[in-house]
């Protein structure tokens, strides 16, 4: 008994040991991989800065176990990609040797890419190169192609003392810079031009008494905790021009600083736009604010009235326009997806807002699409006299009950107008604040609750053709001669930022 024990426990070490082995006899590659792609395109990246990680998977579909000799780059160690290869990282990411690969099974190589534009080739700024399978009579190839934009970097700069550059805020500092219309390698660093895309780390200040212009077709990309800060007596001009094309060559776009399609509709990349407390006389024409925490941050803007005509803003995780005491004329604004509010006119000011298209879709129940108050909720509730707060020619909806909040304290005025409007509201009962139709001081010519029938809410596209609820609804007392794209209104006009067309069926 004592000696079938024994041979029972060598048996089950033989066994253990045979099933722990990590080894195996494997034939070498015949050049018959297979690839998840045959060429891996990584977008656009900037200059200077990392791609995303890209994903290659390989296949074995063989019966057998295959050993493959090597993966490489083409260009080596000198290879601006680097890889992994099955969690492998192989010399400097560059080269692997002797990869197994298990019958009916696969592997994964993760790609990455660091270049500067003069790695590009000069004539179409793309940046190639191959990762190479096996030699000789196996060899097979995938295609690796990056293009590489050039641009122009603004960041806070390292001080004499080892610290890096902040801008004051009220009793704190945040990490920002000044721009400077002397710099030695910018040059005029408050005029933006569409020579090349700019990119900024950190808060870029615009210095009192200075003003900032964004010539048509002007790029900006933020990195993640950037914006734009107009300081005391400083002024902001966008002076985008209507495009031609989907391309919008001529708009102002400001954007997060990744380029890679799966960001493209993705909130909260980067900070907000924000015009202080003092600054002044802002003209914002042909703009296109998208995925910022807050797009326009606007506080009293010393008495004067911001001005923001043919603007688009789409996908900020809290506010896509955040004005407080300000005054603001609107016109042509389409606002699209905000976590909080498209639009929050608070702590009183002076608004108005002409042929607007306000949306809100965000899957929160808290959202909506505008708020207007006369209040600032603090340690102690502050009120301000909101003494214009008129919407004509406007649309107000999404994808909620109610997509409007009207709500005002006692102790200073709430003035406020909706002229020739389609609002998406259902529960207004007794209060005051929302008798549409039976207040003639505060509300004329509404329509409630009808589908505007954008045309891609999801993709940004708030156009309407015949078949929207706004279409003719306007009334010509407010009517803009042409809509965002610069197309002409016809009369009556359309209510909303669009004009009116028909879609591609």
């Amino acid at each position: 008994m004592r000696q079938f024990t024994f041979l029972f426990f060598i048996g089950i070490i033989i066994i253990s040991i045979s099933s722990c082995r990590t080894d195996f006899e494997a034939i070498p590659s015949s050049g018959k991989l297979k690839f998840s792609k045959d060429t891996i395109y990584l977008d656009t990246v900037f200059s200077t800065i990392s791609s995303s990680t890209y994903t290659l998977k390989i296949y074995n579909q063989s019966k057998n176990d295959i050993n493959i000799p090597s993966i490489k780059l083409g260009k080596g160690l000198n290879s601006k990609y680097r890889m992994t290869v099955d969690g492998m990282q192989g010399n400097h990411g560059k080269s692997f040797d002797n990869v197994n690969l298990l019958a009916k099974d696969s592997i994964y190589i993760f790609i990455e890419t660091t270049a500067e534009s003069t790695d590009a080739n000069p004539t179409d700024f793309l940046y190639t190169d191959q990762i190479l399978f096996d030699g000789g009579a196996n060899l097979q190839k995938v295609e690796l192609v990056t293009l590489i934009q050039d641009a122009v970097f603004l960041y806070p700069k390292k001080q004499t003392d080892g610290t890096t550059e902040t801008l004051p805020v009220g009793d704190k500092k945040i990490y920002g810079f000044f721009l400077d219309e002397n710099d030695p390698v910018n040059g005029n660093e408050l005029h933006f031009t569409n020579q090349k895309p700019y990119v900024i780390y950190g808060y870029a200040a615009v210095p009192s008494g200075k003003t900032v212009t964004f010539d048509p077709g002007s790029r900006v990309h933020f990195h993640a905790e950037s914006g734009l800060l107009l300081s005391s007596n400083a002024t902001l001009k966008i002076n985008g021009i209507a495009s031609t094309t989907e391309k919008l060559e001529n708009e102002v776009i400001f954007e997060g600083d990744r380029l890679e399609p799966d960001f493209s509709n993705v909130p909260g990349q980067w900070g907000a736009i924000w015009l202080t407390d003092g600054s002044t006389n802002h003209k914002i024409d042909h703009l296109t604010i998208k995925n910022a925490t807050i797009g326009l941050l606007i506080d009293n803007n010393n008495g004067s009235t911001v001005q923001i005509k043919n603007t688009q803003i789409y996908d900020c995780t809290n506010y896509g326009i955040l004005a407080q005491t300000a005054k603001i004329n609107g016109e042509n604004l389409v606002i699209n997806n905000a976590g909080l509010a498209g639009l929050a006119c608070t702590y009183g000011g002076s608004y108005k807002f002409t042929h607007c298209t306000f949306n809100n879709n965000w899957s929160s129940s808290s959202q909506v699409a505008v708020i207007v108050n006369n209040y600032y909720i603090g340690a102690t509730p502050e009120v301000k006299d909101l003494s214009l707060a008129t919407f004509n020619n406007c649309i107000i909806y999404g994808s909620y009950s109610n997509e409007m909040l009207l709500s005002k304290k006692t102790g200073s005025l709430f003035e406020y107008q909706f002229n020739n409007c389609l609002l998406k509201f259902s529960d207004f009962s007794s209060n005051s604040l929302y008798q549409f139709d039976t207040d003639p001081t505060h509300y004329n010519a509404i329509i409630r609750n009808k589908d505007p029938k954008f045309l891609k809410v999801e993709f940004n596209k708030l156009n309407i053709d015949d078949t929207s609820a706004a279409f003719a609804k306007g009334n010509a007392t407010y009517l803009l001669p042409m809509d965002i794209l610069g197309n002409v209104r016809t009369l009556p006009p359309d209510l909303g930022a669009y004009q009116n067309k028909a879609f591609p069926k």
